[in-house]
């Protein structure tokens, strides 16, 4: 299956920004996710238009625009312009979701819609026919480090039974590790963005082989029914393994 890795460059060293793109390349990594945070729809502040200037002049890699602001709408323009691929925007914020979609288009990038972990995911059924990515947040967005929220798992499910055939690829942000890998692979997931864990490794390239590997190893989910039917059996192996306990306990 064809899984992509995305670096999350909020978890890079800043300061040596060259080094960590290069290692980054050698790794082995598809794309490079760029968080934009506001300060407003998030409580902190994260990149802008001249890091993304200079990193799209750094690499060819696959530029990943995850904004988590306000009102993207009005940036748009700015960021197209300063080398983004795709352009992800936050369903809850204040800007018009076809309206931005429609301005992604004009310059010609991929768009995607990113929803918070307590947002239903049949608040995308509007949108299904006309965007690429759907970025589920598996945490609260706003902090790198945080570790992943199960409880959206059964949400990833049921957005890849949403999209069945359409050309939507499912895109998961936040504590995605080489334990939390394969459940959200097994959900649906196709691109995985992975940060602190990532940069955390003396080995970026073995930690990427390992998640190639979980890749191809985890069942890819087919949607909501496919994701129940896999937990049912787990609860059901796990109740007999507790009977089995008991009775042996009964014996003794």
């Amino acid at each position: 299956m064809n899984t992509k890795i995305a670096a999350s460059l909020l978890s890079a060293d800043i300061l040596h920004l060259g080094d960590e793109l290069e290692r980054i390349r050698n790794a082995g990594i598809d794309w490079l996710h760029y968080d934009v945070m506001d300060g407003w729809f998030v409580p902190n502040l994260a990149f802008g238009l001249p890091e993304l200037q200079a990193i799209s002049k750094g690499t060819d890699m696959f530029l990943d625009i995850h904004l988590m602001m306000n009102n993207p709408a009005l940036y748009i323009r700015n960021f197209a312009k300063s080398g983004a691929d795709l352009i992800t925007f936050h369903l809850e914020s204040m800007s018009d979701p076809f309206t931005t979609i429609q301005t992604i288009r004009e310059y010609q990038k991929k768009a995607g819609i990113s929803i918070k972990p307590r947002t239903p995911a049949k608040a995308l059924l509007p949108f299904l026919d006309d965007i690429d990515v759907i970025l589920v947040m598996t945490v609260e967005p706003g902090f790198g480090g945080q570790s992943y929220m199960h409880d959206v798992t059964p949400k990833i499910a049921e957005i890849r039974n949403m999209i069945q055939d359409k050309n939507i690829k499912i895109e998961v942000d936040g504590g995605i590790d080489n334990t939390t890998a394969p459940e959200a692979i097994s959900a649906g997931a196709d691109i995985l963005v992975s940060g602190s864990y990532l940069f955390k490794q003396k080995d970026m390239k073995q930690a990427v082989d390992n998640f190639r590997t979980i890749a191809e190893k985890s069942p890819k989910g087919d949607g909501v029914n496919d994701y129940f039917l896999r937990e049912q059996e787990m609860t059901n192996l796990s109740r007999q393994s507790r009977e089995k306990t008991d009775k042996n306990s009964r014996v003794d």
